[in-house]
């Protein structure tokens, strides 16, 4: 059986939330540019979401929180991706993860395949559902669980592993 790990709850009012912030929004910049060096690479890796899994689950909700919302925003106008016509749906699933993810963390405790497994398709389901409703086409929605199951496998197996490592007691 897995040990439990140690994670921070970080406030607002901490500077280091934002230091922390900064590391993990930069991981997003840096991780969709390497993938959007392949064909299909965002859609199928679903890189804008990883930091913000492993900053929301080692650091809580606010530290995912500041990365969701600015790691998206600076990737659109840097780079033009994401595209304007997707950013208000990837605004909504990286927020609906840092939530889910920092909650989980500090009720659990664990970082095992299976709880981040239970994260991921929560952010996704719900975010599906809100996309649908955003955008009026169901098949638009389910992009991610059409293409991006490589992705998720990606925040599952990979988040698991560095937050283990980082956040041993």
């Amino acid at each position: 059986m897995q040990s439990a790990i140690q994670i921070q709850s970080l406030r607002f009012s901490d500077r280091a939330t934002y230091i922390k912030a900064l590391l993990f929004i930069s991981g997003n910049i840096l991780l969709p540019q390497l993938c959007h060096l392949f064909s299909m690479g965002g859609p199928t890796w679903l890189p804008i979401y990883f930091f913000t899994l492993i900053g929301a689950y080692m650091y809580g909700w606010r530290v995912g929180l500041l990365t969701a919302l600015a790691s998206p925003v600076i990737n659109a106008l840097l780079f033009a991706m994401p595209t304007m016509a997707v950013l208000p749906a990837i605004l909504m699933k990286s927020t609906i993860l840092a939530v889910i993810a920092g909650i989980t963390a500090a009720r659990t405790r664990r970082a095992d395949v299976l709880t981040l497994s239970a994260v991921v398709l929560a952010y996704q389901i719900i975010g599906t559902l809100g996309e649908w409703v955003m955008t009026g086409s169901l098949y638009a929605a389910c992009q991610d669980f059409r293409i991006g199951i490589p992705g998720m496998l990606v925040q599952i197996l990979g988040g698991a592993m560095i937050i283990r490592y980082f956040c041993r007691k």
